[in-house]
């Protein structure tokens, strides 16, 4: 039963990634599509990590900045409801904690395009508290080479561009 379990978990992330190609391809349309249709499927009660991961590539789909900061949300408060639902050294929790720089990033990103800079400040300074915190062993920063290794240096990189964005705003 649990390999079984395993499974359906392996293939709803794998219909994901795969919707996520789409966009990273130019689909929008047909990414958002599939990513609807996921989300209904999973519903309310569905896995949080599912829910996050696809709520936060679905906002990307998105035309208006509203919709863009609603997925948004809904990514961090899934990934917000894991932290009670698992112990920490669940390899999910673990998952969702590295992705919390890019949640408040992309949150900084919306509330910037919505013309609301204080509450872009504020998760722009939630996303390098997170991004400091796993530099300092979390995660994503256990066995990475360096602190600008990969998807972290992404995410830094991404930050500080932000960052140079807002000292004009």
């Amino acid at each position: 039963m649990v390999e079984q379990q395993e499974a359906s978990e392996d293939a709803v992330m794998t219909r994901i990634g795969q919707a996520v190609m789409l966009l990273h391809g130019g689909d929008r349309e047909e990414a958002r599509n599939r990513f609807g249709l996921l989300w209904s499927e999973l519903g309310a009660d569905g896995d949080g990590l599912h829910r996050c991961t696809l709520a936060h590539y679905m906002a990307d789909t998105q035309d208006d900045p509203g919709d863009e900061l609603a997925w948004d949300l809904r990514a961090l408060t899934a990934a917000e409801g894991l932290r009670g639902e698992r112990p920490a050294e669940h390899r999910d929790s673990l998952a969702v904690q590295a992705l919390y720089p890019s949640l408040h990033l992309n949150l900084a990103a919306d509330y910037l395009k919505l013309q609301r800079p204080d509450a872009a400040r504020i998760h722009l300074r939630q996303a390098r508290d997170a991004a400091d915190a796993l530099e300092a062993g979390g995660p994503a920063g256990q066995g990475a080479p360096g602190p600008y290794s990969g998807y972290d240096g992404g995410v830094r990189a991404a930050i500080e561009r932000l960052e140079e964005r807002m000292r004009g705003v």
